[in-house]
């Protein structure tokens, strides 16, 4: 939450900077990859996924995690850009979150 509104204060070009000294975008992730199924909103959010996108994140966290293990990053030229990475998996996560909310509100009632 704290980074949300970190982020909301930069201007563009210091949420590039902060993009690229995160260090993630060296191993070829996109933000998204970085939410881990042990969120259980997130996990739900992943299953609605379509098959070619997950097959797409488990690729780019499996080499990320091979590349850590060798202590290696990519070439330059194959780093996540700023402006190429997606948030494909926030808009669900939000999504999932306000039906559960939706769902508890019913519960309570």
């Amino acid at each position: 939450m704290l980074i949300k509104t970190f982020q909301k204060m930069l201007t563009p070009a210091g949420q590039k900077w902060l993009y690229n000294i995160s260090g993630f975008n060296k191993y070829g992730l996109m933000r998204d990859d970085l939410r881990t199924e042990l969120d259980p909103d997130v996990a739900v959010a992943i299953s609605r996924l379509p098959d070619h996108i997950k097959d797409e994140r488990n690729f780019r966290i499996i080499r990320a995690m091979q590349l850590d293990a060798m202590k290696r990053i990519l070439p330059k030229e194959q780093w996540t850009q700023y402006e190429d990475d997606v948030l494909y998996l926030t808009p669900i996560v939000d999504e999932v979150i306000k039906e559960r909310e939706e769902k508890e509100q019913w519960n309570m009632e």
